[in-house]
């Protein structure tokens, strides 16, 4: 078995000391540029791999972020978002010899307590803050830590550099491409109301409504699952016709897709009978059937900007708050006009 080439052998091929081996692999100063490039091709010619713990000791660095998501595990295997999200991530660390520590918490207090945790064992250099609540403990916690945090917001965020995604406009096309298929009576089937995004896209669907003189519309909160969207469907669509809506806006494609099929058990025709739309743009949207009308909103570009923007922050590099993709309206087969006369009242079963 080959022997691991060593620090030690690229200082002796080099002709010069261990530290300044140290200090040209690790861009540190304290060796010529000549010198350095001596030591970079000796390491070459002996295919000399740095090990992660010897850089992290000679650089004081765990090379390492963390992620810790306040959701149930099972969101992994049912929402594509993540998938993007994470892919996004990792596209960005693995260039710049990161490693991402991914970690679940079912509540903000326990997502605090784990990100205490994090710092306290110097396991991360910074870590990311997502699906921001309403008084966050985790935000006066990383501010008291000054552990590098990146934020994702879809507002401007007060208290750390921020990758904001603004849905505003994406989310006034959708009512409008509503209101011109002749829709009047609407529902928004939203996230758990403790998430700021869930409220500003609930806040931002509403005024949208009432710039078309729109009054008629009902808010039902959901858990972004899919059994939320066939739940908020089973209460939405099994009272009186003339009380039903005739489009309904799902704060992502996940509970889209449950509300979609749910109504279809109930006998309802989607677009006929019933609009859907979803938010996120995953490929979910394109596998059921009808596909989905939504809003398209990257997930990959918002992790991937995410990463670059806390690895820059690590560096000490003060880079600004970055623009995620606009969401785009994507529209598809899952809208269509409103109903000439409401359909007969769907059974409850």
């Amino acid at each position: 078995m080959n022997r691991r080439v060593t620090i030690v052998d690229v200082a002796e091929r080099a002709g010069v000391a261990i530290s300044s081996v140290s200090s040209a692999l690790n861009g540190r100063p304290g060796v010529s540029e000549a010198t350095r490039s001596r030591i970079q091709d000796a390491a070459s010619e002996l295919g000399f791999v740095a090990s992660l713990r010897g850089r992290s000791l000679s650089t004081k660095r765990a090379y390492a972020v963390g992620l810790i998501v306040s959701r149930d595990p099972d969101v992994f295997e049912e929402d594509p978002f993540f998938g993007g999200f994470l892919g996004g991530i990792e596209s960005v660390l693995a260039g710049r010899g990161y490693a991402l520590v991914l970690q679940m918490s079912t509540s903000s207090d326990e997502g605090a307590a784990r990100y205490r945790q994090m710092a306290l064992d110097r396991r991360v250099d910074g870590v990311f803050l997502n699906e921001i609540m309403v008084d966050d403990p985790r935000i006066p916690l990383l501010l008291e830590l000054q552990l590098p945090t990146v934020a994702i917001t879809e507002a401007e965020s007060q208290s750390f550099p921020a990758v904001v995604r603004d849905n505003s406009a994406a989310i006034r096309d959708l009512v409008a491409h509503l209101v011109e298929l002749g829709h009047r009576r609407f529902a928004h089937v939203s996230g758990p109301g403790e998430y700021v995004h869930a409220g500003r896209r609930r806040d931002v669907w509403r005024e949208a409504l009432r710039a078309h003189g729109i009054d008629d519309d009902v808010v039902v909160e959901g858990d972004f699952t899919y059994a939320g969207g066939a739940a908020a469907a089973s209460a939405l669509l099994t009272g009186p016709a003339a009380s039903r809506p005739t489009a309904v806006f799902c704060a992502n494609d996940l509970m889209a897709a449950g509300f979609q099929a749910r109504a279809q058990d109930l006998g309802l025709n989607v677009p006929a009978d019933l609009s859907v739309a979803g938010f996120d743009g995953t490929a979910l949207g394109t596998y059921i059937r009808p596909a989905l009308t939504t809003l398209s909103t990257s997930p990959r570009s918002l992790g991937a900007k995410a990463a670059e923007l806390l690895l820059d922050r690590i560096d000490g590099i003060a880079t600004p708050n970055l623009a995620a993709e606009p969401s785009v309206l994507v529209v598809r087969d899952s809208t269509g006009p409103v109903p000439v006369r409401a359909p007969a009242p769907a059974p409850a079963r």
